[in-house]
């Protein structure tokens, strides 16, 4: 089964949200749909990134997973740049 992750930009917190919160719930809402191997939050030129790395069966498959994820994310944060890709060997691409 292919290894995928969605990457997305995490900005200004909603009232009341709780920062720590927010990785948690983009890891379970992806795991709600896949198998998820490993989540991460990273600062890549001053912004905030998750990336959540998960298993699906297709493409279509891991862009649903991303939009459930970015969904769950948008009740925490603000959210922008979106990205899914998918791993070929050692590297990944857009899927």
């Amino acid at each position: 089964m292919p290894s995928y992750r969605v990457t997305l930009a995490v900005g200004t917190l909603q009232p009341g949200a709780d920062p720590a919160a927010v990785l948690p719930a983009a890891a379970d809402a992806a795991r709600e749909l896949a198998t998820v191997e490993a989540w991460d939050v990273g600062v890549v030129r001053g912004q905030a990134r998750i990336t959540v790395r998960f298993m699906a069966d297709t493409d279509g498959d891991a862009h649903q997973v991303a939009e459930h994820v970015q969904d769950a994310v948008d009740r925490l944060a603000d959210t922008w740049g979106t990205r899914v890709t998918r791993r070929w060997g050692n590297r990944w691409h857009p899927a």
